[in-house]
């Protein structure tokens, strides 16, 4: 099949002049982003007056985000898995091209003491999202095409971690610790689920205990970080300052919150109001009961995209169900270490919340791997619906054949 022929297959857009996706996890996500809309319009308020001038400035900037973000997964609904598969080497370059390219002084952008993002004209990409969504294309392919060496040999589990260490050392760089986290977590989790043996996983569990501790070793203040959660109120207009105010964020929500724009955390108390801590003032606004609702959803779209892999390996598409797999480990890995962060679980790191934070890469990446869980869905149901067909056709051709020899 060449690349013209694969993307001239059917879509998953109509069949039979209806729509043929998947309706409950597209429904869940769109919740999502629709309440990821209302609380960046309420926590981006302030600060948005006050640099700007304009209260809906960050308001506006998320929904032309938002419209970008849908073409994006609208067109990746096109593109087989065939594509991906067949293009995830290079798609993997894409993304180590791209985390060196932030790094060279007048390319990246320097944000808050970090180079993570790339300039384009008045907007900011953020090459890691990207990173972290072609490790998962590239690894789902490596345990297709390598599936015995991964099982059997150490190479099999060498070679993908070592890709994996050069990226986290890139992220590292930049710095973007959350991103490395996730991203490690994720292909580690993969690795299990392509057949690693747990013996053949103990040196890699060992390099990365080997790699945490050296790297809170080196500096003070990162030990700091990593410490300072435990009892922020012992530095609370320190280290500690972030995650007290988020705290009294969800302290003042109670159970049904102060009602939607009535935050006053976001008057300049909480840092990121509207990226990085976004769910504190929701819980704020909202209460535990719109907190518990927006986790539910979290839940659902999770589980959703496991599940989709596990019928995607039932139907013996390997390649999309690995690729399902880590679309899945990659949200569920950034909802926990944001939520964590949020109430005081785990050390602060600066990652968003999936398709709620403000932020153009993190929505569109969201997007995109939206559209390829639908695409898995739609391919495994399409095989499963045509390969019915031909049994029924085989089963009417037997009766004729059996009406003819009588």
């Amino acid at each position: 099949m060449n690349i013209r022929n694969a993307f001239s297959l059917p879509s998953p857009w109509r069949h039979n002049n209806q729509m043929d996706i998947d309706f409950p996890l597209l429904v869940a996500c769109a919740l999502l982003m629709g309440i990821g809309l209302v609380m960046i319009a309420s926590a981006s308020s302030a600060i948005a007056d006050t640099n700007t001038g304009n209260t809906f400035h960050y308001f506006i900037r998320h929904m032309i985000y938002i419209v970008v973000a849908l073409t994006a997964g609208a067109l990746t609904l096109f593109v087989p898995m065939a594509v991906w598969q067949r293009y995830s080497g290079w798609l993997l370059v894409l993304a180590f091209f791209v985390l060196i390219l932030v790094l060279i002084p007048g390319i990246g952008r320097e944000v808050n003491g970090s180079m993570r993002w790339i300039g384009v004209g008045v907007f900011n990409i953020q090459p890691s999202e990207l990173a972290k969504l072609f490790m998962v294309i590239f690894i789902a392919g490596f345990l297709v095409r390598r599936k015995d060496e991964v099982k059997q040999r150490l190479r099999g589990l060498l070679k993908p971690l070592f890709l994996a260490l050069l990226m986290a050392g890139l992220l590292i760089k930049e710095p973007d610790y959350g991103a490395v986290v996730v991203m490690l977590g994720t292909v580690v989790i993969m690795l299990y689920l392509g057949g690693v043996r747990l013996m053949l996983s103990l040196p890699l569990l060992a390099i990365l205990i080997f790699g945490l501790v050296q790297f809170v070793g080196l500096e003070g203040y990162h030990l700091a970080r990593l410490t300072s959660f435990t009892n922020p109120w012992e530095d609370q207009y320190g280290s500690g300052y972030q995650l007290t105010q988020a705290l009294i964020g969800f302290g003042r929500g109670e159970w049904f919150g102060l009602g939607l724009g009535n935050s006053i955390q976001k008057q300049f108390f909480l840092p990121e109001a509207h990226t990085d801590f976004v769910f504190s003032v929701l819980a704020e606004e909202l209460g535990m009961f719109g907190a518990l609702v927006t986790l539910l959803l979290f839940a659902f779209v999770s589980v959703r995209a496991l599940m989709i892999g596990a019928w995607a390996e039932q139907a013996k598409q390997y390649y999309s169900a690995y690729v399902a797999y880590g679309l899945a480990l990659l949200w569920i890995a950034q909802v926990v270490i944001n939520l964590g962060v949020n109430t005081g679980l785990l050390p602060t790191k600066g990652l968003t919340l999936p398709f709620i934070s403000y932020g153009g890469s993190s929505l569109v990446v969201c997007c995109v791997s939206l559209a390829i869980l639908l695409r898995i869905e739609w391919e495994r149901r399409t095989q499963l619906l045509s390969a019915n067909s031909m049994s029924k056709a085989q089963i009417a051709a037997m009766a004729k054949g059996v009406r003819d020899a009588r």
